[in-house]
């Protein structure tokens, strides 16, 4: 379907066409219709499927044409990281520039004049608010978010925010909220807890699911088994054998992050970094910067593996080999956005080569093995079915005579 067939506001319309969206993809197909007929929905779609608009373009649609409360909030979307609110609120900012709706970001690490806006914003009234939901339950315990007239709750990445923990808080929340809503879970993953979930907050869902677990056609897959000291020298020669506009490089926790962004800018390469230990202000300035090309090279940890919708990367190297095959999906869903295309290259050690061929399982694909350059040494063999498989050195990985574990 083209976005002209959903008969949307005229005002909505022209913010899709400055958005230039003109084919709707298959989760905005099933789930659009729905929404704009009042049906709650449960909804499981992998990244890079276009589930935000899915949910946002019939928000903004039912707001702009249906009396609403000035008095208070009328739609919530909770999210589970600060990146996403972020990106969610962008996105918004987008396709209602031609509305009067107003809206607000509400998430954890920020100052206090950000305090201060979002309590502003939650005293007098917003259209629709994007939080992260252990700073929406802060605010609510001061007694000031109105929350009597809300109509519309959206949970994004459902699944995501259970495994961060937030459960609690996400029930909370949704105590304080009228029972006469719209309520929309989007999940990437149908575990139990998340069915759980459904039955407790959501009355006759629609269910829409789209290809789970299997990562775009489009994006090339190729894995690489090494051993931990080939892998920046391997970084070094993919980068020069071919121009790639934006690569992110994912690493399984935040000191490898540090270790790794530090030492690739030892050998020369511009590498920013994302993890939780940078200030706020900090995480927005490496990716304002990344998102304009400046920053070349991004490091992080699965904070970006959901959450960073950039158009422009089109390399991902997994430095090690992510915990389970759907952070895998999600690490590499980063490539290949909209119509684009894009690499994947997954750094195999031998100790991993059994988590990688599970994840090989997962997805129904046997990733293209791929040999290293001579100069690099050999490699190790893909043998991902013995218990213990043969190690070389110990540590992280070994660079320029230093030792990382």
């Amino acid at each position: 379907m083209k976005f002209t067939e959903f008969g949307f506001d005229d005002r909505l319309m022209e913010g899709i066409e400055a958005s230039n969206y003109q084919q709707a993809t298959p989760i905005q197909e099933q789930a659009i219709p729905h929404i704009l007929n009042g049906k709650n929905i449960l909804a499981f779609a992998q990244t890079g499927t276009g589930k935000t608009a899915a949910f946002l373009l019939p928000l903004i649609n039912r707001l702009l044409t249906e009396e609403t409360s000035s008095n208070g909030i009328s739609a919530m979307i909770i999210v589970p990281t600060r990146e996403l609110a972020i990106q969610i609120s962008q996105h918004l900012e987008g396709l209602s520039y031609f509305t009067n709706l107003s809206s607000i970001a509400v998430y954890g690490g920020g100052n206090g004049n950000d305090f201060i806006q979002e309590k502003k914003a939650m005293t007098m009234g917003a259209d629709i608010v994007v939080c992260t939901p252990g700073k929406m339950m802060a605010h609510i315990k001061m007694g000031y978010v109105k929350l009597q007239s809300l109509r519309y709750l959206v949970l994004d990445e459902a699944d995501r925010m259970l495994d961060m923990g937030f459960y609690e808080d996400i029930m909370f929340i949704i105590g304080k909220l009228p029972q006469e809503r719209q309520t929309m879970l989007f999940s990437a993953t149908m575990p139990p807890k998340i069915k759980t979930l459904a039955r407790n907050i959501l009355k006759d869902p629609v269910e829409i699911s789209i290809a789970m677990s299997k990562p775009p056609e489009k994006i090339l897959q190729q894995a690489y088994m090494v051993y931990d000291e080939q892998k920046i020298p391997l970084i070094q020669y993919l980068l020069k054998e071919k121009q790639y506009k934006g690569v992110l490089i994912f690493c399984g926790s935040k000191v490898k992050v540090k270790e790794l962004a530090r030492d690739l800018r030892r050998v020369g390469i511009k590498a920013g970094e994302i993890h939780s230990d940078l200030e706020q202000d900090s995480r927005e300035d490496v990716l304002m910067q990344y998102r304009s090309g400046r920053l070349p090279v991004l490091v992080a940890t699965d904070i970006l593996g959901r959450g960073i919708d950039i158009d422009h990367i089109d390399l991902i190297i997994n430095f090690d080999v992510p915990g389970d095959g759907e952070d895998y999906v999600h690490r590499i869903g980063r490539t290949a956005r909209a119509e684009a295309t894009g690499s994947a290259f997954t750094f195999v050690n031998p100790k991993e080569q059994r988590k990688f061929q599970a994840i090989e399982k997962l997805i129904a694909k046997e990733v293209d093995k791929m040999t290293i350059p001579e100069h690099l040494g050999q490699q190790p063999a893909y043998n991902p079915t013995p218990q213990n498989p043969p190690r070389r050195k110990k540590g992280y990985y070994r660079h320029s005579g230093n030792r990382h574990k």
